[in-house]
């Protein structure tokens, strides 16, 4: 019976039913939403088994006194002298991602490439735990040419998983697939779809020297310690055995739980996925702030209305019902909205998912299976029925009756107060949202339209497999590439050509130390410096600005050991002025500076610009950088592509523009950037929902004074002004509010980059102005629409 009761209680007030069940289903959507996210950020790597007891190796490399760089990659012998020399230890295990690295499958003369592979060793497999569905770890154990596919891939290749001993080639060698697993989850730091051995990669016995020495740290090194080992312990006697093994060793060996990886920041660079928990916090307060928004608007218009249910409230008080029973039936009628709201959410949630995992490029599912997605859902009801009913029953409960039937006000001046304070509450979470937006966004716009210092319109770049070359001579490679220059150089439709020893000119992490000298220099000051191996036509296409000398002349000699600077280096090795002439000997080769160039971003603006150094080179200069004529894109490519089909590379060509390597650089920070603007934006059309009905319910309740005013000559403007003042004045304590809030806050942010904006004042005054105006027109719409009726009708219905 009191299901009843609520249904035509929800029928009779439509606009305030559509308004609470409505801004709750999409809060309570995007609360979804953000919190699944969120709940996968946290979990990473908690789906291995035996988690707690599992550790990566970490190293501190200390380059010279005033830098250390910190890795996450070891020595293969590394992980043997875990296994085999140090006590406590259950197994270890190795990893070789490659990351950001085109694998090319060759399967029956189809090229797939596949940027999510790594070689694994039988510890690993120990450690991981897989789910094969079919084939075994023992099988690729047994076959060091073994591939282990996800389900998925599996698929892709062979269209069934049945593909147990089906071959692929990769390169000159051929795998046998001997296990199919399940696909890798969306909350694990090692997505790969394609495994192979590190067996098999050794058969190469330049790889295998490689990996044996224990200068060469390639390797995650992983280790499961027996319960009650100390770690720390285990770690020092890894520290002996490191030391006895490498001369004038400079590491100093640590470790990492497995469920700390996700949020690793402090490492030089990272082949697995990595999260940025300031992101996650980020997501955690936002899903909060539009479930409080929404409830917030439920508390108001329950309470505003509180009046038009005083009476039904004191006959059932006179007939016996106590102010319990009273505070349940509101509370179950705040659940039952919630209810309804729940059903709508789940609607939403699976209408908005496809773009929601497009968007973030995951594989969520809306799984009533999962016991992850009901804590979420129940959490947010939960939340949602407690902060919806406990101020509504209290105050709906204590109604007294003689005051009801009296005609006296039942609302206490405490009880418009407190709607008031949400009211300014409500919104000053919308200014700082609406700050936050435009903050976020021009920080975005800030890194797309920064001159990074050189040029990257029409240019592409290509590289040569190194696989071809490894059997030659180095003039036999130099003259190669020099040929692949030249022809490509020589078409119409290309200005010009370069070639360089590295695969990215603006994501460069080819770092050194040692090796250099200069006049001045102290002989324990070795700071790392990007070394980029160039030719003379390096400076025609990305043209660089120099602060003074000269680029690297064509077909000089006396350039050959000659170094040009970048502006950071010159300032951090404190080199003598004038700059120009001053001798720098670069790995090996003694030279002059011949110039300094402005600094450029040849990393992220997270980071700060470093040392740089360029010099000529001519071996293993496998990149080509293809500067192209304007509109001429298509055919530079397909000649491109034409001649890296006349060297039989065995791989299909792949290319990249340096304005798509850019987009990819920053692709995190935008995703999260969009997320966080597009649940800012359904937060403040919730927060003007709320503001809607209030102003309705206004309105309606002042009926009778806005007749009497019309019928003694207000004008429209003037009851306008007159419903909308006190919503306005509101909007604008919640700005002073928000103001401090917000530059606090977006500041912390914004110190997440080396290179950023300043707070303006203009952002403040814009989100306020935008809040004022949202608010304005959402309060005037319904101050119109009171203003426009008829006065005798309004004075006749009372």
């Amino acid at each position: 019976m009191r299901i009843k009761t609520i249904w035509r209680s929800l029928l009779k007030h439509k606009l305030t039913s559509f308004i609470n069940i409505g801004g709750l289903a999409v809060s309570m959507a995007a609360v979804v939403l953000i919190f699944i996210w969120v709940q996968n950020e946290l979990s990473f790597d908690k789906n291995i088994p035996d988690n707690a007891n599992i550790y990566r190796i970490k190293n501190y490399i200390s380059v010279d006194k005033t830098t250390t760089w910190v890795w996450e990659h070891a020595p293969f012998n590394m992980g043997e002298a875990m296994k085999n020399q140090i006590p406590g230890i259950e197994t270890a295990g190795r990893v070789l991602p490659l990351s950001n690295v085109k694998v090319y499958l060759n399967i029956d003369g189809q090229y797939f490439d596949e940027t999510r592979t790594a070689f694994i060793d039988s510890g690993w497999l120990d450690m991981y735990k897989y789910d094969f569905v079919r084939g075994s770890a023992g099988a690729f154990n047994s076959n060091v040419f073994g591939m282990i596919l996800t389900e998925s891939k599996a698929k892709k290749y062979f269209g069934t998983i049945e593909a147990i001993g089906k071959t692929i080639k990769i390169d000159t060698n051929i795998y046998a697939v001997q296990g199919i697993i399940k696909d890798i989850p969306a909350n694990s730091s090692f997505n790969f779809d394609v495994l192979r051995s590190i067996a098999g990669r050794q058969t190469d016995a330049h790889e295998k020297k490689n990996d044996l020495s224990w200068g060469n740290f390639s390797y995650l090194t992983f280790f499961k310690a027996q319960p009650g080992t100390n770690v720390k312990n285990a770690m020092a006697k890894l520290q002996k055995i490191v030391a006895k093994a490498r001369d004038n060793d400079n590491t100093k060996i640590s470790y990492i739980p497995l469920t700390d990886l996700h949020f690793e920041n402090d490492l030089q660079s990272s082949s697995l996925v990595q999260g940025d928990k300031k992101v996650v916090t980020i997501f955690g307060i936002l899903g909060l702030l539009v479930l409080i928004i929404a409830c917030i608007n439920y508390v108001n218009i329950t309470t505003a209305r509180a009046s038009l249910r005083a009476k039904e409230v004191s006959v059932r008080k006179i007939v016996g019902a106590s102010r319990w029973s009273l505070f349940m039936q509101f509370v179950t009628e705040t659940a039952f909205v919630s209810l309804l709201a729940l059903i709508f959410t789940l609607i939403i949630v699976q209408l908005a998912l496809p773009a929601f995992n497009n968007f973030t490029e995951k594989h969520f599912t809306l799984s009533l299976n999962n016991i992850w997605l009901w804590i979420v859902l129940l959490g947010t009801l939960f939340i949602t029925i407690l902060l919806n009913s406990i101020y509504p029953a209290l105050l709906l409960s204590s109604f007294k009756p003689l005051n009801s039937f009296r005609g006296m006000s039942v609302l206490r001046m405490n009880d418009a107060l407190l709607r008031r304070g949400l009211v300014v509450l409500q919104f000053t979470f919308s200014v700082f949202l609406i700050v936050g937006v435009i903050t976020i966004y021009k920080q975005m716009e800030f890194i797309r339209n920064q001159n990074p210092g050189y040029n990257r319109s029409q240019v592409f770049s290509f590289t040569m497999p190194w696989q071809m070359f490894r059997k030659v001579s180095s003039e036999q490679r130099t003259g190669a590439m020099q040929n692949v220059k030249q022809q490509i150089a020589g078409q119409s439709f290309v200005e010009n050509v370069s070639l360089v020893n590295g695969a990215s000119v603006q994501n460069f992490d080819n770092q050194s130390s040692g090796g250099f000298d200069w006049d001045g220099r102290q002989k324990d000051f070795d700071p790392p410096f990007a070394v980029f191996q160039v030719d003379a036509d390096f400076n025609k296409i990305v043209k660089l600005k120099f602060v003074e000398g000269r680029w690297f002349l064509p077909n000089s000699k006396g350039d050959g050991k000659n170094i040009v600077l970048n502006e950071a280096a010159a300032k951090a090795i404190n080199l003598h002025k004038p700059y120009v002439g001053q001798r720098f000997v670069a790995q090996g080769d003694t030279g002059v500076v011949v110039g300094i160039v402005k600094d450029f971003a040849y990393r992220s603006m997270h980071e700060k610009i470093g040392p740089a150094v360029f010099k000529i080179s001519s071996d293993y200069m496998l990149t080509s950088l293809v500067k192209v004529a304007p509109g001429k894109n298509a055919q530079a490519i397909a000649a491109a592509g034409k001649l890296w089909d006349s060297y039989n590379t065995g791989r299909p060509f792949s290319y990249q523009f340096l304005d798509d390597e850019f987009d990819r650089i920053y692709k995190n920070d935008i995703k999260a950037s969009g997320l966080i603007s597009a649940f800012a934006i359904i937060a403040v059309i919730i927060s003007c929902l709320g503001l809607f009905g209030l102003a309705a319910f206004t309105a309606e309740q002042r009926g009778k004074e806005i007749g009497i005013r019309k019928v003694l000559g207000a004008s429209v403007s003037g009851i306008v002004s007159l419903l909308s003042k006190d919503f306005i004045i509101l909007v604008v304590l919640a700005l002073v509010v928000a103001t401090p809030l917000a530059w606090w806050l977006m500041s912390k942010w914004l110190q997440n980059f080396a290179y950023r904006i300043h707070m303006e004042w203009w952002m403040f005054v814009a989100g306020g102005l935008l809040a004022l105006i949202i608010a304005f027109v959402t309060v005037s719409f319904q101050a119109f629409k009171a203003a426009m009726i008829n006065p005798v009708k309004s004075l006749r219905s009372e």
